[in-house]
This record gives structure tokens, C-alpha cells and sequence, in this order.
């Protein structure tokens, strides 16, 4: 896992305390900022963005986006975060958080 930094984690539970559907939500969520790169051999490899990574947070499927993101491409953090409210989707500030694992 990526060192934390300043960001917000949206978790996988609603405001409601219900789990978010379906299973694999974050990947699909940060899939929209993957890239392709090319390995030492020559291979195409999809990896995700360092600013915004799938992960488990106290047992549940989160999303982790830094607020670096917020100055490179301000619209794709704006997105994140209108994801998480129109999915009413409990959001964390980094700061206040310990890294798992």
C-alpha cells in the first residue's frame, strides 16, 4: 500500500450503514484513472493512478484519493467526490486515519 498522505478515503458503506453494491465497486471506481505502462520486457501492463487506489479500510472495500489529484486534474477529483455524494457514500479525511497492513 501507497504511503498515506493527504486525502480522503470514500468507504464502501452508506450514510445509511449499508453495504455499497456490487462487490468489486472500487476497482471498477479507480479503473477510470488507470493507465497502461510498459514493463522492462516490453510488456503492457494496466496499473492504477498513485493518486487514486482501491483498498480495505476497518474491513470494508474503500476508495483511497489524495488531494494531489485536486491540483492536477481537478475534475477528476470533483468526480470521486460527487461519486461518493451521490451514492451517499461515507467519506474520511487521510489525516485522521491510521495505514493497515
Amino acid at each position: 500500500m501507497s504511503t498515506l498522505e493527504d486525502g480522503i478515503i470514500i468507504k464502501g458503506l452508506t450514510t445509511a450503514g449499508k453495504a455499497f453494491r456490487p462487490s468489486d465497486w472500487a476497482e471498477r471506481l479507480c479503473g477510470v484513472m488507470r493507465c497502461f505502462e510498459r514493463d522492462q520486457q516490453g510488456y503492457n501492463h494496466i496499473t492504477y493512478s498513485e493518486y487514486v487506489r482501491p483498498t480495505l479500510f476497518e474491513g470494508v472495500k474503500s476508495v483511497i484519493v489524495h488531494h494531489a489529484l485536486e491540483e492536477i486534474k481537478p475534475e477528476a477529483y470533483r468526480f470521486f467526490l460527487e461519486f461518493a455524494e451521490s451514492n451517499k457514500l461515507q467519506v474520511v479525511e487521510l489525516p485522521s486515519i491510521e495505514p493497515q497492513g
